[in-house]
């Protein structure tokens, strides 16, 4: 076999490995615990204010980007802030980077208040860590096995060039992909062809165009409708379900009109289903 060949098949075996370990459950490797193998058995998702999902299976629940704290946006965001203080079985939580409306201290302490992990992106520093909490660095492409969950953080771009991540999440015979608040960026196929298909994506859509940083840019720091729906085709998501968009009334962040509608006709003419959930309710696999 020559050099060439033989770092051809590491790489696959790599791949292989890597989607191995996204597929499965961490229960699987424990003796006693139930695998859910049959699609979607016993995996519940419910999205949250702003960002925030939670997932949930009979003995744990995992938070992506829970927000509970009403400065984060004041009067602006008009969703209802869910609360997270009641996890069922081991918790955890995973943020996607640090700043405050997606890291929220409160949240992450109100989710971990019985014990459990906070995994962030490697690079980025939350604090104040929730008291009693492991706290787990994450390292792209690396999988956590986090109980029942097995979760990757992937390659994202942040609007401000901050560390960010977005996660690809495995539980209950279900795949689904969390995206922050990213832009678009190039790595959108090498996540599609190591992880996918996706049962859902979640994708920020608002295209917020943002004055705090100067010079200002004029262009969008977070995914448009029409680029979520691109990069919901790349990753071979079935479902795209919106989230990072609500906010008004502010002159330094504006959102793109009609977000929701710009991404229902931007799916038109694919075979992806935009599945839009107010703050507080759950996911309907049917």
């Amino acid at each position: 076999m020559s050099g060439n060949d033989s770092m051809a098949s590491r790489g696959m075996a790599r791949r292989g490995f890597l989607t191995a370990c996204a597929g499965i459950s961490a229960a699987a490797l424990l003796p006693g615990r139930r695998v859910f193998a049959a699609a979607g058995e016993g995996l519940r998702i419910q999205r949250l204010a702003w960002a925030g999902i939670r997932l949930q299976v009979p003995n744990a629940t995992l938070f992506i980007d829970p927000l509970v704290d009403p400065d984060a946006w004041g009067a602006a965001l008009k969703d209802p802030l869910i609360p997270v203080g009641d996890a069922v079985g081991d918790a955890y939580v995973l943020i996607t980077h640090a700043h405050p409306d997606h890291f929220d201290a409160k949240a992450a302490a109100d989710a971990l208040d019985k014990g459990g992990t906070l995994a962030h992106p490697a690079g980025t520093n939350p604090l104040p860590v929730p008291p009693g909490a492991r706290v787990r660095s994450s390292a792209l492409w690396e999988p956590q096995l986090l109980g029942d969950f097995t979760a990757t953080p992937v390659p994202a771009s942040d609007g401000y060039g901050d560390p960010q991540a977005s996660w690809v999440v495995s539980a209950g015979g279900r795949r689904i992909f969390h995206g922050g608040d990213t832009l678009w960026h190039g790595h959108w196929w090498r996540i599609g062809r190591q992880f996918g298909p996706f049962d859902a994506a979640f994708l920020p859509v608002n295209g917020a165009r943002f004055g705090w940083r100067k010079p200002i840019s004029g262009q969008p720091g977070v995914l448009t409708p029409e680029q979520a729906v691109a990069a919901a085709t790349i990753l071979g998501a079935r479902r795209l379900v919106p989230i990072h968009y609500g906010v008004s009334g502010m002159t330094e962040y504006v959102e793109v009109e009609d977000a929701i509608g710009r991404l229902r006709t931007a799916a038109r003419e694919t075979s992806i289903e935009i599945q839009a959930i107010a703050p507080g309710a759950w996911v309907d696999w049917r």
